[in-house]
């Protein structure tokens, strides 16, 4: 995390005015932009709630469905990383399941309106996060 801070920093120092004394060399700018591509920074969206909130939101409002990453009404629709990749509409990211939270698809409701914004960017961090190390049955 520290390094994407620092990247995203050094990256951003090609914005600023320096004065004439301190000039960023253009290596310098090119090597953290690159820094920056590949820690992800560049490429990121702008989502990443707070995974341990978005924990509380999912079991208060997701679980009863969800629980454990699975999926009580169409079994083959779990929030594992795989079914993610295959079924949420525009693949597995944060900002797909902000989509399906909110506008809800087939037999999942929307939450837009019952949740607020943060809270949906939330339960999404949350939701790929864990889809990643994987859930607790």
């Amino acid at each position: 995390m520290k390094l994407t801070i620092v990247a995203a920093l050094v990256a951003s120092a090609s914005a600023w005015t320096t004065p004439k004394h301190f000039e960023v060399p253009a290596a310098v700018k090119a090597g953290a932009a690159a820094a920056a591509v590949t820690a992800g920074v560049a490429v990121s969206p702008a989502f990443a709630g707070d995974v341990g909130a978005g924990e509380q939101v999912f079991n208060a409002n997701c679980a009863a469905c969800h629980a454990g990453g699975q999926n009580v009404i169409m079994p083959e629709k779990t929030l594992e990383k795989a079914a993610l990749e295959s079924y949420l509409a525009g693949g597995r990211s944060e900002a797909s399941v902000v989509t399906q939270v909110t506008n809800g698809k087939n037999a999942m409701p929307a939450f837009g309106g019952r949740l607020s914004d943060e809270d949906i960017a939330n339960v999404a961090s949350y939701v790929i996060a864990t889809s990643e190390s994987g859930w607790d049955e």
